[in-house]
């Protein structure tokens, strides 16, 4: 069951929690006195999962989302480091791109490997 937000309406510093059913009347009393409910920001996440070896997946789960660019850059690069986590510190999509990259431009390195001093 849910857990809602009341605070006292004559010092709205005091804050107390109640669980009641969502079909209940979103009510608190006490005292003679009913109480101003407080509302959050709810802690839902959906579409959290994303299979970090599966282009499909990650298509269909941020095709129609709100964001932005960097959002999904952010999110890549999250699932970029799981899978390097996997492999022992090398993620095989991003090593499979620099050889891509290489082969195309006659065995010129990736930006990205060219070590900087």
């Amino acid at each position: 069951m849910p857990e809602y937000l009341y605070s006292d309406p004559e010092n709205p510093d005091k804050t107390i929690s109640v669980v009641q059913r969502m079909s209940e009347e979103h009510k608190y009393e006490a005292n003679g006195k009913v109480w101003d409910r407080q509302f959050t920001v709810p802690k839902a996440n959906i579409d959290s999962r994303i299979d970090p070896n599966s282009q499909s997946d990650f298509v269909s789960k941020t095709e129609n989302k709100k964001g932005t660019m960097g959002d999904l850059w952010d999110r890549s690069a999250e699932l970029s480091a799981k899978r390097a986590e996997k492999n022992n510190g090398v993620d095989p999509v991003k090593e499979k791109h620099y050889k891509k990259y290489s082969e195309k431009r006659n065995g010129i390195p990736h930006p990205d490997k060219i070590p900087k001093f």
